[in-house]
């Protein structure tokens, strides 16, 4: 691949002396096929490669080409998301895949910048960005022409993700299921951007800013608050002290940040739920991958607990 890849550079930046230096796996993170390359003689000195995993449809979260248009459009907005100069849906181009080059942005990951800066002002940060990328209109977001998300639509499609996680960790997922839908928030969402999994493990800092918000593979348009649901699951950690994930490395109360947002008088708790009832999804979805040896990732041995808690935890909001 490396060949390849080198070759489509030379090509695409207009650099017959171009050679890539390095291609190494990201060891941080668990969403996929993510590498660092290092180039000689071209533009940028070090971009991020991304990859749908091999074999999967070229739709929904393996759609990396969707994911570089998205962040294309809301850099060209003052975003901060990385650049993304190469978008190539050509799977015959590098190995089979799809894939886009991206900008290696300068910041370090959550758990870093929690260890080295005030917590309150990385929450502050973390909220302000949300709350831009909200403001973005549906022409601005690079998937103007998609359909807006409802919330039956929402819950649906977690559903049909954790009927196929391992059943002895869902036991109780019909009953959570049943509660939301009972409990679902009235009328029509908003159109807005949603990241999908905004959380302060998808976040870059440098200093107490935002520097990048990554991994965009389940946005969409759809209801804002589901957003601010899922930084509020990753501030309640404390219910899950079994949990590997970094991701709520930065400390911030639920309350703290409804406030920030400006949302004390919305139901911030059914998006909350929800988003317990989403993760338990994601994570028992990759725990079956893992567990088949579809997609091997260790830390899905560390999480059955995790799973069952969300779960539990998401019907004791909604009781």
């Amino acid at each position: 691949m490396r060949a390849r890849l080198e070759d489509f550079c030379r090509l695409e930046f207009g650099a017959g002396d171009l050679k890539v230096t390095a291609l190494n796996r990201i060891p941080e993170g668990h969403s996929g096929f993510t590498y660092f390359v290092d180039l000689e003689c071209a533009p940028y000195p070090r971009l991020v490669l991304r990859l749908p995993p091999p074999g999967a449809q070229p739709k929904g979260p393996a759609d990396v080409a969707r994911q570089g248009r998205i962040m294309s459009a809301l850099r060209a907005r003052g975003l901060p998301v990385p650049a993304v100069p190469v978008i190539c849906d050509d799977p015959q181009a590098l190995d089979g895949r799809p894939f886009i080059l991206m900008e290696a942005v300068d910041g370090v990951r959550a758990d870093v910048a929690a260890s080295r800066e005030d917590n309150t002002e990385l929450a502050r940060a973390a909220v302000a960005a949300m709350k831009q990328l909200h403001a973005v209109p549906a022409e601005g977001t690079g998937i103007a022409g998609e359909s807006v998300a409802g919330l039956p639509e929402e819950l649906n499609r977690w559903s049909k993700l954790i009927d196929r996680a391992p059943q002895e960790l869902t036991a109780r997922a019909d009953e959570l299921r049943r509660s939301l839908a009972k409990t679902m928030p009235p009328g029509s969402p908003r159109a807005g951007l949603v990241h999908g999994d905004f959380t302060f493990g998808n976040l870059l800092f440098r200093g107490t800013e935002v520097a990048a918000v990554l991994d965009w593979e389940i946005a969409g348009l759809g209801e804002p608050l589901l957003d601010l649901g899922s930084l509020c699951v990753i501030a309640k950690r404390h219910d899950f002290p079994k949990d590997p994930n970094p991701s709520g490395a930065v400390r911030a109360s639920v309350e703290w940040l409804i406030d920030e947002y400006g949302a004390a008088s919305q139901p911030v708790e059914w998006f909350v739920a929800l988003s317990y009832f989403k993760y338990a999804a994601i994570v028992g979805y990759n725990t079956m991958l893992h567990r088949r040896g579809k997609r091997p990732d260790p830390i899905y041995d560390l999480m059955p607990d995790t799973v069952i808690g969300l779960i539990d935890g998401a019907l004791e909001i909604l009781s």
